[in-house]
């Protein structure tokens, strides 16, 4: 069955927004909208549909003149089996002591390796990402130093990969949270098929904005994996919920921004340690 996308752009967050949520009203509705900052410094917003069905061209040209933004560019997508592709494509991925893994490569877990269970179904987050790589390469630097993190947050975990890496080496359980309820659940399921329940707590919150993050605090590791903008804004409560002494590994930066998140960190007490470059992207290791 063939599915289609509707992309445009627009400048400015609250018009973007306006624009997706007017998006869902349409007929055929689109099974997903997504409102996503293009990192550039242009200002641009990117907003975008998911189609089971060919979308109303006259209704998304009426949306975009009426929203300012550039006509949709529709395309139709091939079918695919996306977690055959992902199964052929993303290979395991050794990150310091850890290894990321789906349940096809099983049987290629080395020994002496911190074995991370990620399903192909569940790819986004898994390791084979440059920044989620990064994250856990700053634990497993951390560790090597001599430092055991005691209470530990996973801010925007996803799969909650880096929130059981922490898990499988440091002996309190971690919180990991997330915006999307969605995401909260696959980390529930990949927390349970590692074998870490009661070792993980996953919740739903926007950055620290959950009554569990807000009673743990404050924090000696956090991790933030999530975009340079949401990065930046995440600051001033990254400073109120670290501890003195505190850890912040950050990811989710292009190259050319790490820069600027290391100026605005430092403003908010958390200065910078360690940074590592995977592709285009940088991971920063901040104390507070």
């Amino acid at each position: 069955m063939p599915t289609f996308t509707a992309l445009t752009t627009l400048p400015g967050k609250e018009p973007a927004e306006k624009l997706g949520e007017a998006m869902e009203r349409l007929n055929p509705e689109p099974t997903g909208v997504g409102v996503f900052e293009i990192e550039d410094g242009s200002g641009l917003w990117e907003v975008g549909g998911y189609f089971i069905e060919a979308p109303d061209e006259a209704g998304l040209a009426v949306l975009a003149a009426a929203f300012g933004a550039k006509p949709f560019v529709i395309s139709e997508l091939p079918e695919t089996d996306w977690v055959a592709k992902v199964k052929r494509e993303l290979a395991p991925v050794e990150a310091g002591r850890f290894f990321v893994y789906g349940s096809h490569d099983a049987d290629k877990v080395p020994e002496g390796t911190e074995p991370l269970l990620i399903e192909a179904a569940m790819a986004f987050g898994t390791g084979h990402h440059g920044t989620t790589q990064g994250c856990l390469r700053a634990l497993d630097r951390l560790d090597n130093d001599g430092f055991t993190g005691q209470n530990v947050a996973d801010i925007g975990c996803g799969t909650a990969v880096l929130a059981m890496g922490a898990a499988r080496i440091w002996p309190n359980p971690v919180l990991a949270g997330d915006i999307d309820p969605v995401a909260v659940e696959v980390a529930a399921a990949n927390v349970t098929v590692n074998g870490l329940e009661g070792r993980v707590k996953c919740v739903v919150a926007a950055g620290f904005d959950n009554p569990e993050l807000e009673q743990a605090a404050p924090f000696d590791l956090v991790f933030a994996n999530i975009l340079k903008a949401p990065l930046i804004d995440l600051a001033p409560d990254m400073a109120s919920h670290l501890q003195d002494g505190g850890y912040a590994i950050l990811s989710g930066i292009l190259n050319e921004q790490a820069d600027e998140v290391i100026a605005v960190y430092a403003r908010n007490g958390i200065n910078l340690v360690h940074r590592e470059e995977i592709g285009e992207w940088t991971t920063l290791t901040l104390q507070k």
